[in-house]
């Protein structure tokens, strides 16, 4: 009789593309910095009021949605939904609309300082008690022993936190047009540079088999 395979340990989930998965997170922010770049243009051209009145309005309501709609698109081909890209839609959507009802960019800007807070304070906190969120959120992606995930933990708490303080010294003390090139130059650049250097130590600690 022959044996039955066992199931791997990959998901049983349709698997989304690697290069869509990547424009559906990157997709919301390239809009609101595009958003803003033209907004004047659109304004004049779509004869916007308030609360479309500044371009910072406008790419607000267009990451709004954008948000949304990268994470229908995510449901509809992976049928999960991930605890960071919803607490993300969350907070855009409360600051955002906070942002537009009261006609104060303020909390527009405060909002990547939350959310960064809110991943680092969680995952810090979750180490303070001895589990690893990290691995909870990223095992299937991953093959580490419980050193490499810990210390991986550890260091995405910190460096979430890091970004929080970083968008707060940008929007605080620069102009609003370089605060918006930032959040996606600066911030995008600042994590790959991160996540590069976390490779070795992700390759010391890695337990996948060689071939």
């Amino acid at each position: 009789m022959t044996a039955t395979p066992e199931p791997t340990s990959q998901s049983q989930e349709e698997q989304i593309n690697p290069v869509l998965k990547l424009v559906l997170e990157l997709g919301p922010i390239v809009l609101f910095v595009l958003s803003y770049k033209f907004g004047d243009g659109l304004i004049a051209a779509l004869e916007l009021n308030e609360p479309f009145s500044r371009p910072i309005f406008v790419a607000t309501a267009v990451i709004m949605v954008a948000t949304l709609v990268s994470i229908a698109i995510s449901w509809s081909i992976t049928r999960t939904l991930p605890a960071m890209p919803i607490v993300t839609a969350v907070v855009v959507s409360i600051f955002g609309g906070l942002t537009l009802y009261l006609q104060d960019d303020t909390f527009i800007k405060l909002k990547p300082t939350i959310i960064n807070s809110l991943f680092g304070l969680t995952l810090i906190g979750g180490m303070l008690f001895g589990r690893s969120l990290l691995k909870m959120v990223m095992g299937s992606a991953f093959q580490l022993d419980q050193d490499g995930w810990n210390k991986l933990t550890w260091r995405w708490g910190f460096f979430f936190l890091f970004l929080a303080l970083v968008n707060e010294g940008v929007w605080r003390n620069f102009s609003e047009a370089f605060w918006v090139g930032f959040k996606f130059w600066g911030m995008t650049g600042l994590t790959m540079a991160f996540v590069a250097s976390q490779v070795p130590m992700m390759m010391k600690h890695s337990t996948e088999e060689e071939s």
